[in-house]
């Protein structure tokens, strides 16, 4: 299955494949207006090259969005399929994205994991990412009708 695994840059064509593969992901955030169709579009095409799909005969099986501010870079929703975890292929798909930033000059890549995604936080220790114990993270929410509604939990977990 490896060796039929390739990655190419996610483009807006790519959503709805994209949408349902983040929806079959247990305890992915999922944002009710910014993950919409309209908003991921908007951000590839802000970030043409840097976003990323892992596609296995000829079906989406990873992907990550991935943007630049200008001065450092961000990953989004980095996930891979169930069957196709634990063969390299989110670890590709995170370099991929670290050389399209280093093209663009970016120094520093940046994510956020939910305290509850063991797999992820594994992941990313394991890949050799850091941890920030240093600062607290803040957000000011401008439209409240943009929930976060986590895939295979209840509706008492959700939040703004």
């Amino acid at each position: 299955m490896e060796g039929s695994v390739i990655l190419r840059p996610m483009t807006p064509q790519d959503f709805d494949e994209v949408h349902d593969l983040w929806m079959t992901i247990q305890g992915f955030g999922i944002r009710s207006l910014d993950d919409g169709k309209e908003d991921v579009t908007r951000f590839i095409k802000r970030n043409p090259t840097t976003s990323v799909v892992a596609v296995s005969d000829g079906r989406i099986v990873g992907s990550i969005l991935c943007g630049n501010d200008g001065r450092q870079g961000c990953l989004y929703h980095v996930c891979v399929e169930k069957q196709f975890r634990r063969m390299g292929i989110g670890t590709q798909m995170v370099g991929y994205c670290m050389r399209e930033l280093r093209e663009l000059g970016i120094n520093k890549v940046t994510l956020v994991a939910f305290k509850r995604n063991d797999g992820g936080n594994a992941f990313w220790r394991k890949i050799g990412w850091k941890k920030r114990e240093d600062f607290n993270y803040y957000e000011f929410v401008l439209n409240e009708k943009n929930i976060t509604k986590f895939i295979g939990a209840d509706q008492s977990t959700m939040v703004q």
